[in-house]
């Protein structure tokens, strides 16, 4: 048995063999972003360990900054854009204050809820992520002419749109698959 993954090409070739209606063009398009989806995961997920930060850590600091200022977010809030259960997502604030990451107040127009936000240290482990993700990003992308970049931006882009309509609840918590 072989021990190395078949390349792009010799992936396609075994699946036109053993299912003769495949479009080897789509299948090219699917298995290539999935390839590079996986590569892609575990280059940014060493740069989070390179700077003591987990994958879900990050995903809770990139929901607060893109709130914007003041960079705060109701627990539920957070829990629902990352498909979360309100205890995981309690747990992992947890996990976060005791590294200061994140602050956790009482929300002063409703004493009952708390208010999540995101601390100095936390805002510049977020800002260290991003320059090596652009660093990283921009030597995956040194290949291709800037319209090539803009084109295929699009192209998958268009392809996001479509998966997204299809499918709007596959970007958190897949209820049908627990």
């Amino acid at each position: 048995m072989p021990d190395r993954q078949p390349t792009l090409d010799e992936q396609i070739a075994i699946y036109q063999r053993e299912y003769r209606d495949l479009d080897p063009q789509v299948e090219k398009v699917v298995n290539a972003v999935s390839r590079l989806d996986r590569r892609m995961n575990v280059a940014y997920g060493r740069q989070l360990a390179a700077l003591g930060l987990s994958s879900p850590e990050w995903e809770v600091l990139k929901e607060l900054v893109m709130a914007g200022s003041p960079y705060q977010l109701w627990p539920g809030t957070i829990a629902r854009r990352l498909g979360l259960t309100p205890a995981a997502m309690t747990h992992r604030i947890d996990r976060m204050l005791t590294q200061n990451l994140v602050t956790r107040e009482r929300d002063p127009d409703n004493r009952v809820r708390v208010i999540i936000g995101i601390t100095d240290t936390g805002r510049e482990k977020w800002l260290e992520v991003m320059r090596m993700a652009s660093v990283f990003e921009e030597d995956l992308l040194q290949d291709l002419s800037t319209g090539e970049r803009v084109q295929l931006g699009d192209l998958l882009t268009r392809l996001l749109r479509r998966v997204e309509h299809a499918q709007p609840d596959a970007g958190g918590r897949l209820t049908d698959l627990d």
